[in-house]
């Protein structure tokens, strides 16, 4: 198992520094601040002020700074922290500070620069600035791609983490930066 995680390791090391672009992205992007305003479009919008909790469905498409995840359904949790009065209804909801997780189901996209990753699933945790993606889960960057079953952005630390389920593998199609045929 540890060789298993090892080799994984080595193939995200080698598919982050294979493409300065990305690179030269995720730097511009690294201080992205986590306050940033989040604009979210859908065709539907449910609120549950005592969950804490709004659902967005139908082409739900969410937006902060250069980062979009795109998705059926867009489920935005927020914190519970001392908000227990019922007269503070959704106003209490409207800051990116209060979000703690985005969770998006249904046809996931996450991209941020020349960065793209998709599968059936996907969480966005707002402190960490973390995205969880599974579900046939595909990262593409220029013509370089990774495949797996789970796949972990860490966005604020240009790294990513890559794995299969049991009987499954790790798949992996790198190209040398002079290679690449991509925009």
């Amino acid at each position: 198992m540890t060789k298993k995680i090892f080799t994984i390791s080595i193939i995200c090391a080698c598919f982050i520094s294979y493409s300065g672009h990305y690179v030269q992205a995720s730097e511009a992007n690294k201080n992205l601040p986590n306050d940033q305003h989040i604009e979210i479009t859908a065709d539907r919008l449910e609120a549950y002020d005592e969950k804490k909790l709004v659902i967005f469905t139908g082409n739900a498409v969410a937006t902060q700074g250069g980062r979009i995840i795109k998705a059926e359904r867009l489920l935005l949790y927020y914190k519970n922290e001392g908000k227990s009065s019922v007269r503070e209804g959704l106003q209490g909801m409207g800051g990116t500070g209060d979000l703690e997780k985005i969770e998006a189901v249904g046809q996931v996209s996450v991209s941020q620069g020349k960065l793209l990753v998709t599968g059936e699933k996907a969480i966005f945790y707002q402190d960490t600035q973390k995205i969880v993606v599974t579900g046939g889960a595909m990262m593409r960057q220029v013509d370089n791609v990774i495949q797996g079953d789970k796949i972990e952005v860490f966005l604020n630390e240009n790294r990513g983490v890559v794995e299969a389920s049991k009987n499954k593998r790790v798949k992996a199609t790198i190209y040398p930066a002079e290679q690449s045929t991509g925009p």
